[in-house]
């Protein structure tokens, strides 16, 4: 296994020390895997994230989200035993958990099971200190003429 190596850039780079540990992460994770899942962007802001959780009820899935991580996860309610035999059995009877990394101000805005589809909706919301704003500049000379030609009116 490979590891990148960043440190030349947070010198002139501050704050970016999380953009290392989720590269990393996304490196070691495996693509694929179960339930499959869409991830759409709706809008500048807004995203989705549609799960295939066909045979689970809404009170066997949770979705958390702690420190920018986004966990979905589903626990199959313990199925009694039947007689059945089966010819092929494709339909996973299994438990989950998928972890999605968030970037900040990313939020989770609504979740809902609909025709064996979980979607989670997704805003990022940046905080107004934080939008780009206009400076104004200011110029100490500006104010001295102004005042000078006060001065030589009076």
């Amino acid at each position: 296994m490979t590891t990148i190596d960043f440190s030349p850039l947070f010198r002139s780079m501050i704050g970016f020390d999380r953009l290392s540990n989720a590269l990393e992460t996304a490196y070691r994770t495996e693509p694929g895997g179960y339930p499959p899942y869409n991830v759409e962007v709706r809008g500048e802001n807004d995203y989705r994230i549609t799960m295939a959780v066909a045979g689970f009820a809404e009170q066997e899935l949770s979705l958390e989200v702690n420190e920018n991580v986004l966990t979905v996860s589903g626990a199959r309610a313990e199925q009694e035993k039947t007689d059945a035999k089966y010819l092929y059995r494709g339909i996973a009877n299994r438990s989950f958990e998928r972890k999605f990394q968030l970037a900040d101000y990313v939020r989770v805005v609504d979740a809902r099971l609909e025709n064996g589809l979980l979607h989670v909706e997704l805003r990022r919301e940046i905080p107004e200190a934080l939008k780009p704003r206009k400076i104004e500049i200011r110029s100490d000379s500006s104010t001295l003429i102004e005042g000078s030609k006060e001065k030589a009116a009076a």
